[in-house]
């Protein structure tokens, strides 16, 4: 496609304004409008960018908090994430006009990125742009090595997954059955208790809100324990799950959505059966694959295409969309993989 020339353009961005305490509000954010001149700057080295999706993810949370040495947002700047877009101009080789990437992005609707070398190159195109926000970027990625190489699972190895209808939980369900083994997953809401069971093909569900004791659901659900456990949540659930571990499970800890927005985070109080248990608890984080992504692709590109694997997404449509989308995670609004679709040209 043709860049625009260098003309003038109106460019909204989501400012932060100011650390968070507590659950975030929408007034935590301010949708501003400034003008772009749709030109690189003469000295860039780097590549200017029309944003056509971005991503919410539940790490966004904690960048609304002052964790130093920990990276966080700035109070007055720009909100940051994951997103796709197209590159309008570059003053670098292995970039073109037209390329699509994914990656970190600044919450405006063009930027120029000063180090491009840091995104993916989009190189699939025959499945929706906006998988490179879920199944085919970061959460995907979180899904496939948490599970198969922090899970080290088995076939018929007995598997559970809470926040089963998230961005990741859906595809670790997913990945679970495709390998053989006994699939449960847990929500807190009646449509997303359907989706685990009539669309990603869990074995059993859950409503952790309508559950009294989460125990006795984990043993209705596992009479003989669980081998695996892909950790979403934290808290209560995890204490749970401590006291239904059959030996030698694996816990992968990807997130702990529970706790994010808490003043004082809950104790776990079972720890001791990893002792008793023999149990394996190891928490990761996606960037520490992303040197595996192309193996990534590979393995899970056939599953979309072959339609063995199925993903869900609740897209708001603008940028002004956007905080409310973000903040709505913490409560669990959305249904599958949330996303703000800035363009879709």
């Amino acid at each position: 496609m043709a860049n625009l020339g260098g003309g003038e353009a109106k460019n909204r961005q989501v400012i932060f304004r100011d650390f968070v305490s507590g659950f975030p509000q929408e007034s935590d954010f301010i949708v501003s409008s400034s003008s772009i001149r749709l030109k690189l700057p003469e000295a860039s080295n780097g590549v200017l960018l029309k944003t056509l999706y971005l991503s919410c993810d539940p790490f966004m949370r904690f960048l609304m908090e002052s964790r130093p040495p920990s990276t966080s947002y700035s109070p007055g700047s720009l909100l940051f994430g994951f997103g796709v877009a197209r590159v309008l101009e570059s003053a670098l080789s292995n970039f073109k006009e037209g390329d699509l990437l994914w990656g970190m992005l600044k919450w405006e609707e063009y930027s120029v990125v000063e180090e491009p070398e840091k995104l993916f190159k989009i190189q699939h195109t025959d499945v929706p742009l906006s998988y490179y926000t879920g199944i085919l970027g970061m959460p995907g990625i979180t899904a496939y090595f948490g599970f198969h190489e922090i899970c080290s699972p088995k076939k018929g190895e007995y598997v559970f997954v809470s926040a089963a209808s998230g961005a990741v939980g859906q595809l670790v369900g997913q990945l679970a059955k495709l390998m053989g083994c006994y699939v449960v997953g847990s929500a807190g809401s009646r449509e997303k208790i359907e989706l685990l069971k009539n669309k990603f093909g869990f074995d059993e569900v859950f409503n952790y809100k309508e559950e009294r004791d989460l125990n006795a659901a984990l043993k209705r659900c596992f009479p003989e324990g669980i081998d695996v456990y892909f950790e979403n949540v934290g808290g209560k659930t995890l204490d749970a799950v401590l006291l239904n571990m059959r030996p030698h499970g694996r816990i992968a800890v990807c997130g702990m959505i529970s706790q994010y927005n808490l003043g004082q985070s809950e104790g776990v109080h079972n720890l001791l059966r990893l002792m008793t248990q023999r149990v394996r608890m190891e928490g990761f984080r996606a960037p520490d694959y992303f040197h595996r992504y192309a193996e990534f692709l590979e393995a899970m590109l056939p599953y979309i295409r072959e339609g063995k694997i199925t993903y869900v997404e609740d897209t708001v449509h603008g940028l002004e969309s956007g905080p409310a989308a973000l903040i709505g995670l913490f409560s669990g609004r959305n249904v599958g993989k949330q996303v703000v679709a800035i363009s879709t040209e």
